[in-house]
């Protein structure tokens, strides 16, 4: 159900829009469970795959979802097939699943259609049993028919959206650069009781001097708050225009523009908590890494137990940097490179990963020149890395290589292109590894002893693959 409220909206620094709650409340959902914070224990994993479109483009129709219980996840002869078996999750492409810490609900803000915007929560029941509870919330007027949100502190859900506008002194081609102006909207979704709580839009904190020269964020995501709950970490999309250049028009008639050299290091977007007043943006040190932060799909950034923010350069950098607990700034003194952990010869690409607690990560990448996808085990403290062995990882993520696919998301059409989440509960991570419609298994991770065993197979169908553990 669509919930219709405005055609237009004025932004302002913390309104709060309650009345952005959508078309009903129901907090007693289906089996009688209330649908405010999960606070009961982990059962399930909740097992997420994509499928094709209309056009055939491998995992762009949509999301299913299926449960299982923690003996079927690790039992290999278990088999699941979510394609015949799953529920759909609501979204007209593949949708953007969040869960909460203990998997008992699921979330999704629709992604792209006529309900694009619009976000629904689940009652995590078993099998395809997904109790949707009905608790609306339509974010389409802050953040457009295809936003960007994830969890980013338990209970709390943050949605952004990025867009530059160019200044020019004429339109179409052979125009000066004069010009650039980038805007953030960002909105504060309550999880536990569905609602939005507060909202802003501003011009993103360049200077001047940035500008002119062709510094523009037309992309953030993967909001994280901060262990003293003061501050939301937004990864950027930093690029530069080449402002020495003439506009040029593309095939669509659109005025484009080369791109510049890039000086400034790696960007995150800093506002306050929960006010979203005072951004600012904060830089690594460009000799550290200039690779943008922003991921596609997947979450990038995550608290550390030890009250820092880890910061991984995905999906086409190696590098996990930190942000200070204290100074809330880059700590360029820290810099892990998961080539350097690995000894690598090839350039490596982290294209999904997860903090578990204590230093010790699980991160899937791939490797430059080399079909596949691959999985391995980093203590980011002692700043090593084991890599871990599964079946298939020469075509793990893939229907097949053109030309450099690690360099580049288009190229690659598979699980790690669209990878969304490893699961984790207790000493496991769960990571389902299905090559591009062919079979794979979900793969049990122990991170305190560093064993990987094989768990349930997973079926698989053409142009589909499974994305995501919760």
């Amino acid at each position: 159900m669509r919930t219709s409220l405005f055609k237009t909206l004025t932004f302002g620094s913390a309104v709060a829009l309650a009345t952005l709650a959508g078309c009903k409340k129901d907090n007693a959902p289906a089996g009688g469970q209330p649908s405010g914070p999960d606070s009961w224990e982990r059962s399930l994993i909740t097992l997420t795959a994509a499928f094709p479109d209309a056009e055939n483009t491998a995992g762009n129709g949509g999301t299913m979802a299926y449960s299982i219980s923690l003996d079927q996840a690790k039992d290999p002869n278990f088999e699941l097939n979510v394609f015949s078996s799953g529920y759909g999750l609501r979204s007209q492409r593949t949708a953007r699943v969040q869960g909460s810490v203990n998997g008992n609900f699921l979330y999704n803000i629709q992604y792209t259609g006529n309900d694009g915007g619009i976000f629904n929560k689940y009652r995590v029941n078993g099998g395809k049993d997904f109790a949707d509870t009905g608790e609306e919330v339509n974010t389409e007027p802050i953040l457009g028919t295809a936003p960007r949100w994830v969890v980013a502190a338990e209970g709390v859900g943050i949605g952004v959206y990025a867009s530059a506008d160019i200044t020019a002194s004429a339109a179409g081609a052979n125009a000066d650069f004069i010009d650039v102006k980038s805007t953030a909207k960002i909105a504060i979704l309550d999880l536990d009781n569905p609602q939005i709580t507060r909202q802003t839009e501003f011009v993103i904190p360049f200077t001047a001097e940035q500008t002119k020269a062709g510094y523009q964020i037309g992309r953030i995501d993967v909001p994280v708050i901060n262990a003293a709950k003061t501050k939301v970490f937004i990864g950027c999309n930093l690029t530069r225009t080449d402002v020495t250049k003439k506009s040029t028009v593309n095939t669509s008639g659109n005025q484009t523009w080369s791109s510049g050299v890039r000086e400034l290091g790696t960007a995150t977007l800093v506002v306050d908590y929960p006010s979203l007043a005072n951004p600012k943006l904060i830089y690594a040190d460009p000799a550290i890494s200039k690779t943008n932060n922003h991921s596609y799909r997947t979450m990038t950034q995550y608290l550390g137990t030890d009250g820092h923010v880890y910061q991984a350069t995905a999906t086409s950098g190696s590098q996990i940097l930190r942000i200070s607990g204290s100074t809330n700034e880059y700590d360029n003194s820290y810099n892990f490179d998961l080539k350097t952990a690995l000894g690598a010869s090839n350039n490596l690409s982290i294209r999904a990963w997860r903090y578990i607690r204590d230093g010790i990560a699980v991160v899937l990448y791939t490797e430059a020149t080399v079909d596949g996808g691959f999985i391995a085990l980093v203590d980011l403290t002692a700043r090593t890395a084991t890599k871990l062995q599964t079946e298939n990882q020469t075509d793990i993520g893939f229907s097949g290589r053109s030309g450099n696919t690690s360099q580049g998301i288009s190229a690659i059409t598979g699980t790690l292109s669209q990878y969304q989440n490893i699961g984790v509960a207790g000493d496991y991570a769960y990571v389902p590894m299905t090559p591009n419609g062919v079979d794979g298994n979900l793969y049990l991770i122990n991170w305190k002893t560093k064993q990987i065993t094989k768990g349930a197979k997973l079926k698989n169908q053409s142009g589909s693959f499974y994305l995501g553990a919760y």
